[in-house]
């Protein structure tokens, strides 16, 4: 009799440990097949000597082991940072990006094809909600990535930061969390991962529930500017999503990342650097703020290096802990902001030499 097949990539270590106590199998057998697909990166029940060669045959009547297609991978020519481009079903595709630095390598995943959270700033918004990625869908991102790494490279940390709002799929994202960091999955730290959200409150405690790192998009010093950019303020306004972040440092004693996109004109004058120490000073944390980066009929301009070193500047002086977050892949659309499906229109590279250029990818 033939079993139903279950996606590999979409069960946690006990998940599996059940599935296989449901057929009869032992629980070790759930930590063997971990280590040989997530340790050993292999994919083929075939190869896995240690299992005997009657439970190599029925694995895959009840397990499949396919991963998401890569349909793209390019590189900027400017800094090394790599957007690779999945085929996730359903004629959809969704992006992850390899960031480089110094001391770490990190991989920002998407959650979701698409987003509902409709933020104005972002390429991602305009293709809207079309699909919530499973949990192996998420997992798949960070093994694909891997496998084109030079032997014996690993990517340190993750960012919940791609496409999609990860707190509206909290289910398989968390989920997603158990087995990156499974000591039999892939092993990565959780104070290594971290989650972004545009400001769902009621779903910001399962970040400290997953003992994860918490970034919170800002991106607004008032209300009126926040639902401006952010029509998710109007049903979770500042007062809500800046109590439910001080909750989150009492619960967990980690500081928080704002993020907070300067847009030319709108939240980069100083009196906005002024409100939004105001806003921050009394939560432990530290101030990302990050120029917008140019994506087609965006209807925001990127601030100048002069006002953008005002803005930080005058966090400094009021004694924000604060950060200028380094632009990476901005050539290639891989930089904060600039991720969307490949569709009708996209552009493959932008000429960041003359921002209003748009050069086709060959």
């Amino acid at each position: 009799m033939m079993l139903s097949q279950t996606p590999f990539f979409d069960l946690t270590l006990e998940d599996l440990e059940q599935l296989l106590k449901g057929l009869g199998k032992e629980k070790f057998r759930a930590q063997q097949l971990f280590k040989w697909v997530y340790e050993r990166r292999i994919y083929d029940f075939d190869q896995m000597t240690n299992l005997s060669k009657e439970f190599r045959e029925e694995l895959p009547q009840f397990l499949d082991l396919s991963l998401p297609k890569m349909v793209s991978h390019v590189k900027s020519s400017i800094d090394g940072t790599q957007k690779f481009l999945f085929d996730v079903g359903d004629n959809e595709t969704i992006e992850s990006v390899l960031i480089p630095s110094d001391d770490r390598l990190t991989l920002c995943v998407s959650s979701e094809v698409g987003c509902n959270m409709a933020c104005k700033f972002c390429f991602t918004a305009k293709q809207k909600l079309k699909k919530r990625l499973s949990a192996g869908q998420i997992v798949g991102q960070f093994v694909q990535v891997l496998g084109t790494l030079p032997e014996g490279q690993r990517i340190s940390n993750i960012v919940f930061m791609g496409m999609g709002e990860p707190l509206d799929n909290p289910d398989a994202v968390f989920k997603a969390i158990d087995v990156l960091h499974n000591d039999w999955g892939l092993n990565v730290s959780r104070r290594k991962i971290t989650v972004s959200t545009s400001g769902l409150v009621p779903e910001m405690w399962r970040v400290a529930a997953a003992k994860v790192r918490l970034a919170v998009s800002l991106n607004g010093s008032s209300d009126d500017i926040r639902s401006q950019v952010m029509p998710i303020n109007r049903k979770y306004p500042l007062k809500d999503l800046l109590e439910a972040c001080r909750e989150h440092a009492r619960v967990t004693r980690d500081k928080i990342t704002f993020e907070y996109v300067l847009l030319k004109g709108v939240t980069d004058s100083l009196e906005d650097a002024r409100r939004l120490y105001q806003l921050t000073k009394s939560i432990p944390c530290k101030i990302n703020i990050i120029p917008f980066n140019e994506h087609p009929q965006s209807g925001y301009s990127r601030p100048t290096e002069a006002a953008v070193k005002l803005f930080q500047d005058e966090l400094i002086r009021l004694g924000a802990h604060v950060l200028l977050r380094k632009t990476m892949g901005r050539d290639i659309y891989a930089a904060c902001g600039q991720l969307n499906a490949t569709y009708k229109g996209h552009p493959g590279r932008l000429n960041v030499l003359e921002p209003n250029f748009h050069a086709p990818l060959n």
